[in-house]
């Protein structure tokens, strides 16, 4: 066991943090050399000691008890499948010496570690976060500490335990994962500060800090998915997956459907099937006593209310929900701060709106993410490829999210391509460096090789170059 500090020679939050990184530099230059098949075999260990069978139901477990957020279901999900499935997803990417050669261009690419990642977990996300952020820095041959939520600061520290005393069996050194383990925001500043690279997940002012560092970032932008079913959609499947999306760890994720617009052809059928699944639609006083509990004056969320059962939000809010509900639907037509349900809520709650078309649900969604959400993700249930393209390519989003449920797929997962996440980059329409999901890849530096071509290129002629602008300009 460490000695204890004494009260009178306590470090400072800047000897505190710069005696952790020093730490994990010195465990980082053990592993800067190693091959690709030992780094790959960190990370399958790293993986395994979290969410083997008996492990992963007691980090699931553990994490409701400590944060009071979300379920068991949901925090299982998480810690037993999507750290599997992430792993799946990278486990064949080659990360280390030349990772892309460009014959076209003779150029090849090289990979080298970045050094120390710090990153942030958040209290929704609390149970796999720490694990995926982990093996994708690993996976780039970097050590990586990790700030948690206070609220989350015990299960953190149990799953860095969990994932360090797997590197010591493997023969590397514990400190590749390093957790803070008595958080405050002077230590998660000063982590911004004195790493090589932060990956920011958690609430806005968080990654706000994590961009003003100094020290280059990969942060996130605020969620507030947007669904629009259209008249070609499959009623009974789409009611079926919005269901599963927003009651999902009740909600915890950002990725949760938060608004969805229904066009009138279906409108009425639609609503009918999403109350069958579940939801219960508020009256307009229902509706108040919600927006009362919610909110305070000044719009501030109600974190009481964050990933909570549904019949606790009701009875907090004064509202008799019927037995066998389990998330609440209000109707919903405005955006912006004077109507609040059409911004994220955190909550088994949905705002609901009606569009005559396909044309006024675009609209509706670029208008409702221009309050919040921008550049994060929308999605679409439709079986129209026109109508699809046309919500893609109009609405200011980084994914768009196909007759699949939002909250379980826009950060990857074994029904589609896209990469496996809990970082989702929204662009400049989010105030983020990228729109991708955030894997190993941003986790690395290259060193670009080029060769001289074969064959030296030429410009073209003017007129092939500028061809009719000459005319057009004389």
């Amino acid at each position: 066991m460490a000695e204890q500090v004494p009260a009178s020679h306590a470090l400072s939050p800047q000897e505190e943090i710069a005696a952790l990184v020093a730490r994990s530099r010195k465990a980082q230059a053990q592993i800067e050399h190693y091959t690709q098949e030992q780094v790959d075999r960190l990370i399958r260990g790293m993986v395994w000691a979290v969410a083997k069978p008996g492990v992963a139901e007691k980090i699931a477990q553990f994490t409701v008890d400590e944060t009071q957020l979300g379920n068991y279901d949901g925090k299982f999900l998480k810690i037993f499948r999507k750290t599997r499935a992430t792993l799946m997803d990278i486990i064949n990417d080659k990360s280390v010496g030349i990772i892309e050669e460009l014959p076209e261009r003779n150029i090849v690419k090289i990979a080298k570690p970045l050094g120390v990642i710090g990153a942030l977990a958040p209290s929704t996300n609390p149970e796999a976060t720490p694990v995926i952020k982990s093996i994708h820095a690993v996976k780039g041959r970097n050590s990586i500490i990790i700030a948690p939520h206070p609220r989350a600061k015990l299960t953190n520290k149990m799953i860095c335990d969990l994932m360090r005393e797997a590197l010591v069996k493997m023969g590397a050194p514990a400190d590749l994962v390093i957790g803070i383990e008595h958080p405050s925001l002077d230590l998660t500043n000063e982590l911004m500060r004195q790493c090589d690279r932060v990956l920011a997940t958690g609430g806005g002012a968080m990654v706000s800090a994590a961009y003003s560092s100094g020290t280059p970032a990969l942060g996130v932008g605020v969620g507030n998915a947007v669904i629009t079913v259209d008249e070609t959609a499959d009623l009974d499947d789409a009611a079926e997956k919005i269901r599963v999306s927003k009651t999902l760890d009740l909600a915890a994720s950002c990725s949760s459907d938060n608004s969805v617009i229904l066009v009138d052809k279906i409108y009425d059928a639609m609503l009918g099937k999403l109350q069958d699944k579940g939801g219960y639609l508020c009256n307009d006083m229902e509706k108040a006593k919600l927006q009362r509990t919610l909110w305070d004056d000044e719009r501030h969320l109600n974190t009481a209310i964050v990933a909570q059962p549904a019949d606790k939000i009701a009875r907090m809010a004064g509202v008799d929900l019927p037995e066998g509900k389990t998330f609440f639907i209000v109707k919903e037509d405005g955006f912006g701060p004077d109507y609040p349900f059409s911004g994220e809520k955190l909550s088994v709650i949905m705002a609901l709106y009606r569009a005559w078309d396909i044309d006024h649900a675009i609209k509706l969604t670029n208008d409702i993410q221009s309050y919040q959400g921008q550049g994060h993700s929308c999605g679409i249930y439709s079986n129209s490829d026109e109508n699809i393209m046309k919500l893609a390519n109009t609405t200011k989003t980084s994914r768009v999210m196909v007759n699949q449920p939002q909250a379980a797929s826009n950060s990857g997962n074994l029904w589609n391509g896209m990469r496996q996440t809990f970082s989702l980059g929204c662009g400049s329409w989010g105030g983020n460096s990228t729109n991708h999901n955030i894997s190993w890849r941003d986790l690395i530096n290259e060193t670009w090789v080029s060769k001289p071509l074969a064959k030296t290129k030429e410009i073209p002629s003017d007129e092939e170059l500028f061809g009719d602008v000459i005319a057009h300009l004389s």
